[in-house]
């Protein structure tokens, strides 16, 4: 792995948020306020007693990010659909050794 520059940094992060990634990625304000949407339900039972979130927990309002961002857009995206199932897995390994 090769160190990146703050310049570097700076340019790879205008390249991501480019055009581009709008076309799969869709609108930025819009997908995150999606995700807000299903963050909110999701945390609404989660901290009405004011629990903790779990690293389970990260793992699956990750893939509910995933499915927002698979919602926009104007191109498929296959890497939303690799990566909610890489967070499922997650998600599960976390959950099986009881690590929640």
């Amino acid at each position: 792995y090769m160190s990146m520059s703050k310049e570097e940094i700076l340019v790879k992060a205008n390249q991501l948020i480019s055009k581009t990634r709008n076309e799969t990625h869709g609108d930025a304000f819009k997908n995150h306020a999606e995700i807000a949407e299903f963050w909110n339900i999701f945390l609404d039972s989660k901290l009405r007693p004011m629990a903790n979130i779990t690293a389970q927990d990260v793992a699956i309002m990750m893939i509910l990010l995933k499915v927002s961002r698979s919602t926009q857009g104007e191109k498929f995206n296959i890497d939303n659909f690799i990566d909610m199932v890489g967070y499922a897995a997650i998600a599960g390994e976390i959950g099986d050794a009881g690590l929640i």
